[in-house]
């Protein structure tokens, strides 16, 4: 037998620094490799489908296109074989010994720049200009061996062996049919590589969707189809629920589903979905980001971090775009405007989505919004840039509506009194508590719609919106300008009332007996039934109450505005004790101030409250 002539040619400078780095510290998981060869695999594959179409004369129409992997557990060897277009041996020489792009030796100094420990990522913009993935392979195997042959006629077979180190082999082979076979001899700590479940996992990760049947020993691995590059027509709502519950590893049905492609301004294929529950309003762990990054299918990040905002993590789905900008180990992002910009233009998307589902169906909306209200809240309170879009999806209760009923700003706003000066919103722990209290008297006689908050972060993102519509947005508890006030024909009789000279003096008097307690006492325009009211003078009783809690005295209740309602019994009744001075006055006017921040929210001491109750039961017991 005739022996082979084998050819031995040194690497090129730059690629032997190339492969030290792809080898020791490109790479941050190992499993990459596998993608990066499943990756070259398929577009070389794909490359022979699109010849099949231009140069049928020269290809077998009737060969299928697929990609082979065979493992080896006694051998410890890992075969990947497809059957496109194969390399020439001037081909090998230039594609896995030479790097003859221009600009590629300023590259590869800007990679060896990030192996010497310099922080941050250059602009590594050199990728897709030549196959470096193949060199990952060099991660786990000691020694590689590729078997090819080009589709072109004529076209002979060649071997091409390598350790990875300074050199590598070429020889003729006997390869009959165009493609590629990679033989990877794996290193002792990379023997796991070789067994077909670990294979078939990191297939499952990274390459489920590429658009060729990979199989691992005979058996397919990818078979899940890639529904999100097809047109909406062509795929049934079965199909939908079941890619779903296989992105999501979920059980549910997705409350909504939004299947997108957009050229412009970026290029985008999209699919994403809102699942059934919200297993973070459950008590369990906080969500993890749910949607994948793709490019042409292959996936580049799991669970992106750069794709959507953080408020967004109860959205599962993938995101594919051609136009993704990656540096050479397709592991990370590299054009932050750019990625920013597809950030932007997704999440809008979904918003506009949202808005939409909202006005076709009321119900599954209310629904969505019980569920998963928290996460739109907190995107409204953190993210500037979907401030607007996010505030048309916020619903609310309100004084108007029947419990569980909601309405949004836009709603409130159709429906204002032609003369109201702002749009209205009260805070408290429930609906029962807002109504028990005094701030809802004045817009209840006046028939003034006002929203219910029952949480912070209500009232938070209402305080910092100001104004919506043209329409300033003013709580209820503070102290404004636009706030309504009773009409002198809608008051009650000057008969019934405290004379003006007695009431400045008893006003005079609780500032002196309340002291810092309180910045200011004055006649109230807005009380009906209820002898007292506490405003805030910033921000509302909510936000106070959140202050008091992350302080150590929570008994310190901010000073407020204490209004009067100078036709009520009880002022009536200690104007009265006051004027006979009697010192029993002083504990009812601490009293009222208490329970109006009692009734405000407020947390009060009840220590020195239970001793003056006390006092004040014991006169009232002993003098009937």
């Amino acid at each position: 037998m005739t022996n082979k002539q084998v050819e031995t040619k040194e690497f090129q400078t730059e690629i032997r620094q190339l492969l030290d780095i792809v080898i020791n510290s490109l790479y941050t998981d190992r499993d990459i490799f596998l993608r990066e060869l499943i990756s070259n695999a398929a577009d070389a594959t794909e490359k022979l489908r699109y010849c099949k179409l231009t140069e049928n004369e020269i290809i077998d129409p009737e060969r299928p296109l697929e990609i082979l992997i065979d493992t080896d557990e006694d051998a410890h060897t890992l075969t990947i074989a497809d059957n496109g277009i194969g390399m020439t041996k001037e081909e090998l020489i230039e594609n896995l010994g030479t790097i003859a792009h221009s600009g590629s030796k300023e590259f590869i100094r800007q990679l060896a720049e990030v192996k010497k420990g310099s922080e941050g990522s250059p602009d590594l913009s050199l990728i897709g200009q030549f196959g470096v993935g193949f060199y990952s392979a060099f991660m786990v195997a000691e020694k590689v061996t590729l078997y090819t042959r080009s589709f072109r006629p004529e076209s002979e077979s060649w071997i091409w062996t390598s350790d990875g180190t300074g050199s590598y082999t070429l020889e003729k082979g006997d390869h009959e049919n165009s493609g590629t076979r990679i033989v990877l001899s794996l290193k002792e700590d990379a023997y796991n590589y070789s067994k077909a479940d670990n294979i078939q996992r990191i297939i499952k990760q990274y390459s489920s969707f590429v658009p060729f049947p990979i199989k691992v020993n005979g058996e397919k691995a990818n078979t899940v189809e890639a529904i999100w590059t097809k047109n909406t027509s062509e795929i049934s709502e079965q199909e939908y629920t079941d890619f779903y519950k296989y992105i999501a590893n979920a059980y549910d049905e997705p409350t909504y589903k939004l299947h997108f492609s957009s050229d412009a301004p970026l290029s985008i294929k999209a699919l994403l979905y809102v699942p059934g529950e919200n297993y973070e309003r459950l008590g369990l762990n906080r969500l993890e980001r749910g949607v994948n990054l793709f490019c042409k299918k292959v996936l580049i990040q799991e669970k992106s971090e750069a794709i959507v905002p953080e408020w967004l993590r109860f959205v599962h789905g993938v995101i594919d775009s051609e136009e993704l900008p990656l540096n050479i180990s397709r592991e990370t992002l590299q054009d932050n405007a750019l990625v920013s910009k597809l950030n932007r233009v997704v999440t809008a998307r979904f918003l506009k989505f949202l808005e939409e589902q909202a006005k076709d169906n009321y119900t599954k909306y209310n629904e969505f919004w019980n569920k998963f209200k928290h996460f739109l809240k907190e995107g409204a309170a953190t993210d500037f840039t979907h401030k607007d879009a996010l505030i048309k999806l916020l619903r609310y209760e309100s004084n108007m509506t029947g419990e569980g009923e909601l309405i949004s700003l836009d709603a409130y706003v159709e429906r204002m009194k032609e003369d109201q000066k702002a749009i209205y919103y009260i805070s408290g722990s429930n609906r029962e508590v807002i109504e028990s209290g005094p701030y809802l008297e004045i817009f209840k006689d006046k028939g003034i719609e006002v929203l219910y908050t029952y949480e912070p972060i209500d009232d938070y993102i209402l305080d910092n919106l100001h104004e919506y519509k043209d329409k300033k947005v003013v709580a209820a508890e503070q102290d404004s300008e636009d706030l309504p006030d009773l009409n002198v024909d809608e008051q009650r009789t000057l008969e019934e009332e405290i004379p003006q000279d007695e009431m400045n003096s008893v006003i005079e008097w609780f500032k002196e007996t309340l002291g810092t307690r309180v910045t200011e006492v004055r006649i109230s325009k807005r009380l009906v039934d209820s002898p007292a009211v506490v405003l805030s003078s910033y921000g509302t009783h909510s936000m106070q109450k959140m202050m008091q809690m992350m302080t150590k005295d929570q008994g310190s209740v901010p000073p407020g505005i204490l209004e009067l309602n100078s036709k009520h019994p009880v002022i009536k009744g200690i104007n009265e004790l006051h004027k006979a001075k009697d010192p029993f006055a002083a504990a009812a006017a601490e009293q009222v101030l208490e329970n109006a921040q009692i009734a405000a929210g407020l947390i009060v001491d009840p220590r020195g409250m239970v001793n003056r109750l006390y006092n004040i039961l014991e006169r009232a017991v002993t003098q009937r």
